[in-house]
């Protein structure tokens, strides 16, 4: 009789174990959506970085960006080119699709007059001032799958258009602390495979900050976003990220992504 219930037991949980599992599948096969969208070959774009701290203080910085693929491995730039005190200042990341291989980032800062090579466990550190980690400057958009568990969380609407929530927690303790972040939640645009809004958490559990793209578009044909603002709701500071003169047509030249480059800057 118990071995009858046991048996019972197992088959009436099983719908509700694969119903889950079928979930964070979906959850993940959204995400991968995500990371396979078409963001072009190349592309060549200036960006505004409008930095406004608790005091209602703004800084406003300007950059010229490249990014390009080389087969499956992305390579992007960063040059500042005002105000004088930043210009020069260049970030440069190699990112190689295998997970198991550590990506190469530097940084050349013109007071120091070196390249320093950034370590991948600096990752969710801020970078250079803004409410933005390495990471999420290298992945535009993007998130490395293998940090996070998936779960599909519920449907909502974010600027008038209808987002699935997708629940994303690091796979263990180590992976958070790197990153900076026990959960997030990413409202994506399933119709342009794009996350519109975004909302995280410490690794104390405690609401960190929201980033929200404000401005999306169609540009040569590959959706593209043109205005991301992010809260630290911890600090009170505020970061506005505006791009402009983006291009996707204009070949860039493979010699702009190496650190003799970097150090060089744009001249």
């Amino acid at each position: 009789m118990k071995f009858s219930l046991t048996i019972l037991s197992l088959l009436t949980a099983l719908p509700v174990l694969l119903n889950a599992a079928d979930l964070d599948a979906s959850a993940r096969g959204i995400i991968e959506a995500v990371n396979a969208r078409e963001d072009g070959n190349h592309v060549t774009r200036d960006a505004t970085f409008e930095l406004t701290d608790r005091r209602g203080i703004t800084r406003v910085e300007k950059t010229t960006g490249y990014r390009k693929y080389f087969g499956d491995e992305k390579r992007t730039v960063i040059f500042y080119t005002e105000p004088s005190n930043v210009r020069g200042t260049g970030f440069l990341t190699w990112d190689y699709p295998d997970a198991g291989t550590e990506d190469d980032q530097w940084l050349y800062l013109p007071a120091l007059g070196k390249v320093r090579r950034i370590s991948a466990s600096d990752r969710g550190d801020y970078f250079l001032g803004t409410d933005l980690t390495y990471d999420e400057i290298k992945k535009e958009n993007k998130i490395e799958i293998d940090d996070y568990h998936y779960t599909i969380v519920g449907d909502t609407v974010i600027d008038g258009v209808p987002v699935t929530e997708i629940e994303a927690v690091p796979i263990n303790e180590a992976v958070a602390r790197e990153l900076g972040y026990s959960r997030i939640v990413l409202s994506v645009d399933r119709e342009i495979q794009m996350s519109r809004h975004s909302e995280y958490w410490d690794v104390n559990g405690n609401h960190l900050k929201t980033i929200h793209n404000a401005g999306i578009e169609q540009i040569d044909g590959i959706w593209t976003v043109t205005e991301v603002t992010v809260v630290n709701h911890k600090t009170n500071h505020k970061t506005r990220l505006l791009f402009e003169n983006i291009d996707y047509q204009t070949d860039v030249p493979d010699r702009i992504f190496n650190q003799q480059m970097l150090e060089r800057g744009l001249r």
